[in-house]
């Protein structure tokens, strides 16, 4: 070991000018996830200066979609790349084996690396020990402050090797008792029929668990465990970093907790509860643990660590060696939704569109466009507006297979590489209509998230549940605005940020300055604005989420979605450019000549390219002031609020769905039908237990109505009263907490609040010169207001 310890090097990504990542997606959950606020603080323009993002990777992940530069590329030759890095950066010269494209891209980030000393940082997520050693080495020689050892991650510590040696000794009858706590291995290991055979030589098998899952089912004793926010509890994240969880509910079930049992099997007195006041002050560094359980952390600090000599030569030559093995390589993830199954019975999380592919409900096997005609894999758009894409058989190196598997064209997938995500195809404790996917885990040979595979097409075409069938913005750069760092720095505001104009009188003017409506006075009391910052949004989707829970937004299942009928108050669009970049896109549209030029070119821009650039954008009602669906509404049931809210009166409402019409943002959903205490939508608002997670601050919508996004009016109003009823003002961006996207985006790209306070932060933001406002010609004057994205290319 490096450093003698067994955990995870930290990195704090604000801290860094240059990032390198070599198959790391540190903005998923690469590691455990969390640094999207570190690098956020980096991404967003300061004094002229903001971060740069070199991308190496096989799978479009969102730490691709967001960097600066993607380079699609094979594990294989991740390795290659990574040696290419160490060579330069330490000047060595282990001979590496890359194409002259690849090393090109793979010597500039690393030269620009090295220039950037210990303002740069290199991460990786190659699961080779060699790969690691070389990370550790080239941030040691380049003094990273981005790189620390002080808070090192104590996660993620479970051992292969003892995993495989638990399964032979069950299946050589030498286990007389197995007690399992919050795993499911029936499930998740690739050999899982070995575990289940042995598991079946073993006299007493226990397993503590939520459901009966896939193992509580097959064990002697299925013990009911309480869920963790039924618990105590204690954690150490990182190094020096001591947490105390407490129950925010009393039991609802006959459960036991496993700390508590084992402390029975002991002969322990007392319950956990009392053993952990007892020897919390071995790790709370004096404070009392009132104190610790009030905080709910005590950070006692930790100093680095010490040693850290690497042969990193060694490691060098033997990850020079990689070689590409089979047709293709397989590279099993985890989704941004849905993770690696614990949560399969989440309805919030399989509706969840994924990020990067939209598509809800559903694994699938994501290839290049270039492998998918050579293997005539296909998607098309059907007439009724969904997406259907061919099946296809994965075989491994070993013969494991997994058959009919839907198929996604994923632009930005390394050309033979081919990407599947683990966490789908359970059966066991999951309602029928949320058994859904394929489980790849039975692809994860050794342990191993990189497979040799080959792949062939199957018969039969899948239909998907996708909300985004249009990929690409075809050349309208005022949808999502964005610049360069250098033409930002050098040129006016009115160059990058320009501001759409209209005729008036046959003189071209500012549309903002144009009305068909008589304004209002809005200066007097709170007036709510949201401001997102595009260059801040990772497109992970918590804010999507957040509102789901907050606003009660019923999910509809897997074919209500495929009929474009999703209920999501805000979405997130992903776009890709058809050229390399977005402004390529906007170039070409701008060189258009004739109508037969304009056919032919909007048809070929319609295809994302190969390796596009990636842009994200957050949707919901933009409350407009001047709001074209308000006018529409023969009963009044949508109508403005002086705090610049578009209020909806639901038992107003008769579903005519002008309004929806009528929205240039189509931000609106209607209840086609009643989605809650109903057996044919038999989700979380179909029984008592389910119902539990319902707001009761917010009305649960009937069939026949219009929703939207309420800018959280029951928590903006709940502030208001919490001041009033202690006699003060609302405290400064006080209300930023009140909007559940905003207080769920830990990456900082939306802030909420009172822009008539002119202290607050969104009252500033409102002032910035990337500030601009969706189809804004359209002269709707929305109170969501955005931040032209910039590119450090």
């Amino acid at each position: 070991a490096v450093y003698g310890q067994r955990a995870l090097v930290d990195y704090d990504f604000s801290k860094s000018n240059l990032i390198v990542s070599v198959g790391a997606d540190f903005l998923g959950d690469w590691q455990g996830g969390g640094y999207d606020s570190g690098y956020a603080k980096g991404r967003i323009p300061q004094n002229g200066k903001m971060s740069r993002h070199f991308q190496f990777e096989s799978n479009m992940t969102l730490s691709g979609a967001a960097a600066d530069k993607r380079v699609p590329m094979t594990t294989a030759v991740q390795k290659q790349a990574l040696v290419q890095i160490y060579n330069i950066i330490a000047g060595a010269s282990v001979p590496v084996t890359l194409d002259a494209a690849s090393k090109a891209e793979v010597v500039k980030a690393a030269q620009q690396l090295k220039a950037a000393g210990s303002k740069g940082v290199l991460v990786s997520g190659i699961e080779d020990k060699n790969a690691q050693l070389l990370v550790l080495a080239i941030n040691q020689i380049l003094a990273s402050e981005a790189y620390t050892t002080a808070g090192a991650r104590q996660i993620r510590k479970g051992s292969n090797a003892v995993v495989s040696q638990l399964i032979k000794d069950l299946n050589a009858g030498s286990v007389h008792t197995l007690i399992m706590s919050g795993v499911n291995p029936a499930y998740t290991l690739a050999d899982s029929a070995a575990f289940v055979s042995g598991l079946k030589k073993v006299k007493t098998s226990v397993a503590f668990s939520l459901k009966e899952d896939e193992t509580a089912s097959i064990v002697t004793v299925a013990a009911p465990a309480p869920h963790y926010l039924e618990s105590w509890g204690d954690v150490e994240i990182t190094s020096g970093t001591y947490s105390l969880t407490q129950p925010t509910i009393r039991p609802i079930f006959n459960t036991k907790q496993f700390q508590d049992v084992l402390l029975s099997l002991n002969g322990a007195a007392g319950t956990f509860y009392d053993y952990l006041k007892a020897n919390s002050s071995v790790f709370t560094a004096g404070s009392s643990w009132n104190k610790v359980l009030h905080d709910g952390v005590a950070v006692v600090g930790s100093a680095a660590l010490s040693g850290g000599a690497v042969d990193a030569a060694t490691a060098a030559n033997a990850l020079a060696k990689s070689k590409a093995a089979g047709d293709f390589e397989l590279v099993l993830y985890t989704k941004t939704g849905l993770g690696d199954g614990q949560h399969a019975n989440n309805p919030w999380l399989q509706e969840f569109p994924d990020p990067i592919t939209r598509v809800s409900w559903d694994n699938y096997v994501t290839v290049s466009n270039a492998d998918a005609k050579k293997l005539g894999l296909s998607n098309e758009i059907v007439a009724n507006g969904g997406l259907n894409g061919s099946y296809a058989t994965i075989t491994t190196a070993d013969g494991a297979k997994l058959e009919n598997v839907p198929v996604i064209v994923q632009p930005g997938q390394a050309v033979g590489t081919v990407g599947l995500a683990v966490g789908y195809g359970r059966k066991a404790a999951l309602k029928e209509e949320m058994q859904v996917g394929l489980n790849a885990y039975a692809l994860y040979k050794n342990f191993n998230s990189v497979q040799s595979v080959s792949i062939a097409k199957a018969n039969g075409e899948h239909e998907f549940a996708c909300v985004q069938g249009q990929k690409t913005l075809m050349g309208r750069g005022d949808i999502i605005k964005e610049t360069t760092l250098d033409v930002f720095n050098k040129e006016n505001a009115e160059h990058w940020n320009p501001q759409p104009m209209v005729s008036l009188d046959h003189q071209e003017v500012k549309a903002t300055t144009v009305d068909l409506w008589e304004s209002f006075d809005r200066s007097t009391g709170h007036h709510f604005n949201l401001s997102i910052d595009l260059n801040a949004c990772t497109g992970c989707g918590a804010c999507v989420i957040a509102c789901h829970a907050e606003n009660n937004v019923p999910v509809v299942g897997k074919a209500e979605v495929r009929r474009s009928r999703d209920m999501h108050w805000l979405r997130i669009d992903r776009y890709y450019s058809s050229e390399s970049t977005f402004e390529g896109d906007n170039e070409r549209k701008e060189n258009i000549a004739g109508l037969s030029s304009s056919l032919s070119t909007f048809n070929e821009m319609e295809k994302p390219g190969d390796n596009p650039q990636v842009a994200f954008q957050p949707v919901m009602c933009q409350h407009c002031n001047h709001a074209p669906c308000e006018t529409v509404c023969p009963v009044a049931a949508t109508s403005h609020g002086r705090q610049g809210q578009n209020h909806m009166a639901y038992n107003r409402c008769v579903g005519t769905r002008y309004c929806a019409n009528n929205c240039p943002y189509k931000v609106r959903r209607f209840n086609w039908f009643l989605y809650n205490k109903n057996s044919e939508f038999d989700y979380h608002m179909n029984d008592d237990l389910g119902r539990m997670v319902l707001n009761p601050d917010v009305n649960v919508r009937s069939r026949g109505v219009m929703e939207k996004c309420s800018f959280c009016i029951q928590s903006t109003q709940a502030v208001i009263l919490q001041a009033k009823r202690e006699g003060r003002v609302v405290a400064k961006d006080e209300f930023n907490n009140a909007c559940a996207c905003s207080a769920a985006c830990s990456s900082g790209a939306m802030v909420f609040g009172d822009v008539n306070d002119k202290e607050s932060e969104v009252a500033k933001l409102a002032e910035s010169e990337r500030m601009y406002h969706l189809l804004e010609h359209v002269g709707t004057k929305p109170n969501v207001f955005y931040h032209v994205k910039v590119r450090n290319t």
